[in-house]
C-alpha cells in the first residue's frame, strides 16, 4: 500500500497506482483508515451513487475551530439532498446570469498580461517562476473579479486559501490546523462585510447575485452565502494553479504535445488540451464520501456511517477507459476524467476554470512558443492536491 508521506510516492504516485489495480479495484488503507477506490469504474460509483455522500462531520474541538466549520457546514459540496437541491438551485440560477460569459474577454486579457510579464522577468533574468508569475494569479484575480473583491482586498485570498485547503490533508500538525481556523475566521468576517455592502450597493459581480438571488421566498443565508464564496475560492484557486503547473511541466517534458498546440492554439485543440491535463496529472488525487446506507463498490462492501474514497489520479490512468494512459496526448477524445467530478456534486465551476486553463495555454504557446524548463521544479509535499511549489522556466 502507499504512504502518502513518501517522497517518491509523491512525485510519481501512478506506478503505485497501477499496481493497485491490477490486485483489485477497491483496497483498504490502514494509513488513511477508509478503503479507497483506483478504477475508473469504482470511483465513478463512489462519486454517483446516492448510498455515498457527502456528510460533514465538524472538526474537533469545536470551540477551536468554528469559523472551519462554519464554512463546511453551510458549503454545497458538503450537504447532501434535499438542502444539497436547494443550495444548488439558488448557487446554479446566479451563476446563470452570464458570468462566465462577461469574464471570458477579461480572463484572455489577463492570461495574456500575466505572460507577457512572464516574458519580460525571463528576457532580465534568463528564467523565471510560471507558477508565480501565472498559475497562481491568474486563478485569484478571476476569482475575486467574479465576486466582486476590490483590488486593495485581492492580496488577501491566496494566503487565505493556501492556508484553509492544508485541512484536507492527512495528519495535518497542529499548528497548521490552527492557522487554517485563522484564515476561516478573517475570511468568513471579510465576506459577512462584502456581503453587506452589496446589499446597499450592489455591482454585477457573483456576490450581488448571490445577495439578490430568489426561488419564491427561498433565498441564501448569511452562512451560506459566505460557505458558497469561500468553497468557490478553494476550489476555483486551487484547483486551476495545479492544473496550469502540473500541464504546462507535462507539455515541456512531452515536447511533441507542446509543439502541437504552439502549431495550433485554436478553440478546438485547446478543449482538448485543457480536459487532458486535468486527466494526466490531476490537481484533486482524493475525494471522500461516507455511505448513507450499507453499500457495496466493485464488491468491497461499505458499511453505513463509514467513508470511502475516489482516487482521482487512479481512476485517470486506467486502461479499461483510457487507451495508452499513461502518454500525453492533448487531442485525446472523449475523455471521461473525473477531474471535475460527477453525479451531483459536479463541479459548478468547471466552466469558468476552462476558461481560465485556455487562456493560460493560448498566451503561452502564442507569446513563448520556445517555453522550455530551466530546472526541476520543487514538488510540493502534500498528497491530496498536488501540484508544485515552483515551476521554473526559460524560452529561446
Amino acid at each position: 500500500m502507499f504512504d502518502t508521506q513518501d517522497p517518491t510516492f509523491i512525485a510519481d504516485p501512478y506506478p503505485a497506482f497501477a499496481r493497485l489495480r491490477e490486485r483489485g479495484e477497491v483496497h483498504d488503507h490502514p494509513g488513511l483508515g477508509l478503503p479507497v477506490a483506483v478504477s475508473h469504474a469504482a470511483c465513478s460509483a463512489v462519486l454517483r451513487d446516492r448510498s455515498a455522500g457527502r456528510l460533514w462531520t465538524d472538526r474537533t474541538p469545536e470551540s477551536d475551530f468554528a469559523a472551519f466549520n462554519l464554512l463546511h457546514r453551510n458549503s454545497l459540496l458538503e450537504n447532501e439532498p434535499p438542502r444539497h437541491t436547494r443550495l444548488r438551485r439558488l448557487i446554479s440560477s446566479a451563476f446563470a446570469r452570464g458570468h462566465v460569459a462577461r469574464l471570458s474577454p477579461w480572463v484572455a486579457e489577463l492570461a495574456s498580461s500575466l505572460v507577457a510579464g512572464l516574458a519580460r522577468d525571463i528576457a532580465e533574468h534568463g528564467s523565471a517562476d510560471l507558477l508565480g508569475h501565472l498559475a497562481a494569479p491568474l486563478p485569484v484575480e478571476v476569482i475575486a473579479e467574479l465576486l466582486g473583491v476590490p483590488a486593495e482586498d485581492r492580496p488577501l485570498l491566496q494566503p487565505w486559501s493556501n492556508a484553509i485547503v492544508k485541512m484536507y490533508e492527512y495528519g495535518l500538525p497542529a499548528p497548521l490546523a490552527a492557522a487554517a481556523e485563522t484564515a476561516s475566521a478573517e475570511f468568513v468576517d471579510y465576506l459577512r462585510s462584502l456581503a453587506a455592502r452589496r446589499v446597499t450597493d450592489p455591482g454585477d459581480d457573483l456576490i450581488s447575485d448571490l445577495v439578490s438571488v430568489r426561488d419564491g421566498t427561498d433565498r441564501l443565508s448569511e452562512d451560506e452565502l459566505v460557505g458558497t464564496a469561500v468553497l468557490l475560492l478553494m476550489a476555483g484557486h486551487e484547483a486551476t494553479v495545479n492544473v496550469i503547473g502540473n500541464g504546462v511541466h507535462a507539455l515541456l517534458r512531452e515536447r511533441s504535445q507542446w509543439d502541437r498546440l504552439v502549431a495550433d492554439p485554436g478553440p478546438e485543440l485547446l478543449a482538448t488540451a485543457v480536459e487532458e491535463l486535468i486527466r494526466f496529472d490531476s490537481p484533486l488525487q482524493l475525494f471522500e464520501r461516507t455511505a448513507v446506507a450499507d453499500v457495496t463498490v466493485a464488491g468491497h462492501p461499505v458499511p453505513a456511517g463509514t467513508k470511502v474514497a475516489a482516487l482521482l489520479g487512479a481512476a485517470a490512468r486506467d486502461p479499461a477507459v483510457f487507451a495508452s494512459p499513461d502518454r500525453l496526448d492533448i487531442g485525446r477524445t472523449p475523455n471521461p476524467h473525473l477531474g471535475f467530478g460527477a453525479g451531483i456534486h459536479y463541479c459548478v465551476g468547471a466552466p469558468l476554470a476552462r476558461v481560465e486553463v485556455a487562456a493560460a495555454l493560448k498566451a503561452l504557446v502564442t507569446r513563448l512558443p520556445g517555453l522550455r524548463l530551466a530546472g526541476e521544479p520543487t514538488r510540493r509535499g502534500e498528497f491530496v492536491i498536488r501540484g508544485f511549489a515552483d515551476l521554473p522556466v526559460t524560452a529561446q
